[in-house]
């Protein structure tokens, strides 16, 4: 009967799966470009604007491994709808709200929503794709955040100069409902059943294996450290190149391109997997090509041309591509036990939302004091340092197994 029902779900339903990751990460992408007018709207500090930034992660860092539960309860098929609705639902009422707080506060909201599609998804993906094109497939899953991010800086400027950002909280919400209606018709709400292998550990035992096992806590950890470095360079660009003196659409069109570009890693990381390349490799020539292209970026006495340092941005986001997209196959290959990969999952989605959470407020306050951006290098750069220590502690876990 499993066998049967996931054939049926073959096909396009993987790609459905990794369609509805990319309208949530848009939710969190729509944010960059309309910040500018938000802060002009709420008379919003830039250390403000640090945490609208990251709340909508608030939900995942305090969550996630506490909700891989409800998802493992309620079923991957039911927590990705019900994700999707409540993105539309928080999104809609973020829109009609008349204060800096109620922003926030429905931030938080999306943020629980991102966070079921977030942690059904890479087991769906599982479920509905062969062995043979897995690290492939949960590649291009690693992309769905930048490949949101992308279509929401390149079409959230566009749409705000005819409605405004109440008009583009509304449009998202309206995609994020149309998505929910899709999957509920394409993939419906009721999950295969558990074949034997993978229903030996149940919802507890499943989080107990994960946070027993060292694994997971290396991953996770990496994750943040990456997390945090690109949220804080895609998150302020839109600002930095206001202020440098472009118009919304030109400074989101330059953003999306970085944020576009991180797309290029998280596919070539799923492909140089099923290839052979160690994961721990990749995670290393990431975090030494992000530390390197942020110097180069933000410390103007070293890359002096504008459109120079553009391309150490691009670089730093394209080459720090292969992190997610290598993390989020890795892990897979370190869940104790199929039924803990939402655990997993939710465990690295915990430490990223982490990162994300403070680093855009840690490099907004470092900025503040300095009293321009050429310091951003600093505080991204740290945590590539540290990224490449964490790196080397899950290489000593992968060389064991």
């Amino acid at each position: 009967m499993s066998r049967v029902y996931l054939t049926a779900s073959r096909g396009a339903g993987d790609a459905l799966v990794i369609a509805c990751g990319v309208v949530a990460a848009a939710h969190v992408g729509k944010l960059p470009t309309a910040l500018p007018a938000l802060r002009e709207e709420f008379a919003l500090s830039l250390l403000q604007s640090g945490f609208v930034l990251s709340l909508v992660q608030a939900a995942t860092m305090v969550l996630a491994l506490s909700m891989g539960l409800v998802v493992d309860r309620t079923g991957l098929r039911k927590a990705l709808g019900g994700g999707l609705l409540l993105l539309a639902l928080a999104s809609a009422a973020g829109a009609i709200g008349t204060s800096g707080a109620a922003l926030m506060a429905w931030r938080a909201a999306e943020g629980l929503g991102f966070l079921l599609v977030t942690l059904s998804a890479p087991t769906l993906v599982r479920q509905l794709v062969r062995p043979e094109q897995l690290k492939v497939r949960l590649g291009i899953w690693g992309a769905f955040m930048p490949a949101g991010t992308a279509l929401a800086l390149l079409g959230g400027p566009l749409v705000m100069e005819v409605v405004g950002w109440r008009g583009w909280w509304l449009l998202l919400a309206a995609v994020a409902l149309l998505m929910a209606v899709w999957v509920m018709r394409r993939l419906g709400l009721r999950d295969p059943p558990q074949p034997a292998a993978a229903s030996g550990a149940r919802g507890m035992d499943a989080l107990r294996e994960t946070l027993g096992a060292a694994a997971p806590w290396w991953a996770a950890a990496t994750f943040a450290a990456y997390s945090s470095q690109w949220l804080t360079v895609v998150g302020f660009l839109p600002s930095i190149y206001t202020q440098q003196g472009l118009g919304g659409a030109a400074a989101g069109a330059l953003t999306a391109g970085v944020a576009a570009a991180n797309v290029v890693g998280n596919v070539v990381a799923g492909r140089l997997l099923q290839r052979g390349v160690w994961a721990p490799v990749l995670l290393i020539v990431g975090f030494v090509t992000m530390a390197v292209c942020a110097y180069g970026a933000f410390a103007a006495q070293a890359v002096p041309s504008a459109w120079a340092r553009y391309a150490a941005v691009i670089t730093f986001s394209a080459v720090g591509g292969l992190i997610p997209g290598t993390l989020f196959a890795t892990a897979v290959q370190v869940a104790p036990s199929e039924r803990a990969v939402p655990f997993v999952v939710g465990w690295i989605m915990q430490w990223s939302a982490f990162g994300q959470f403070v680093g855009p407020p840690a490099a907004a306050w470092w900025t503040q004091s300095r009293g321009d951006w050429s310091g951003t290098w600093m505080t991204t750069g740290a945590a590539a340092l540290l990224g490449v220590g964490l790196s080397l502690g899950l290489a000593r876990y992968l060389r064991r197994h």
